[in-house]
């Protein structure tokens, strides 16, 4: 089944490599944001099935756009699956804390992403 997704991440390559992986691999719809500010932009007028967000970018972070997104009652209940490089067990432990359905390592394998999404969200 086709899902809509909501890419973030500040890296023009992740965001490629990972759109077009769940685009052609896994048959979904995929928008991209290349901040916390334009996902939440986004956000104003589009709801996706699911939000994979970067944890640390520039400015707005992944976990403060998260607190915003759970904040807002138009969009609380998306789920968010959080993106990160950083797998030290303490800071995946600690996101694992906050409201998200799940966290994703990166770099990840374009030609399994949708599979490990689908995985973590229960599709």
């Amino acid at each position: 089944m086709s899902r809509r997704i909501l890419l973030v991440d500040d890296n023009a390559d992740i965001r490629t490599l990972a759109g077009i992986s769940l685009e052609k691999v896994g048959g979904h719809e995929v928008r991209t944001a290349d901040s916390g500010q334009a996902c939440l932009d986004m956000l104003a007028g589009w709801t996706p099935d699911v939000v994979v967000l970067d944890v640390k970018m520039p400015g707005m972070d992944g976990t403060e756009v998260l607190d915003r997104i759970r904040a807002d009652e138009a969009i609380s209940a998306v789920p968010v699956v959080f993106l990160t490089a950083s797998l030290v067990p303490d800071e995946v432990e600690r996101l694992r804390t906050l409201p998200v359905s799940g966290v994703m390592a990166k770099p990840f394998d374009p030609m399994t992403l949708p599979d490990e999404l689908g995985t973590v969200l229960g599709w």
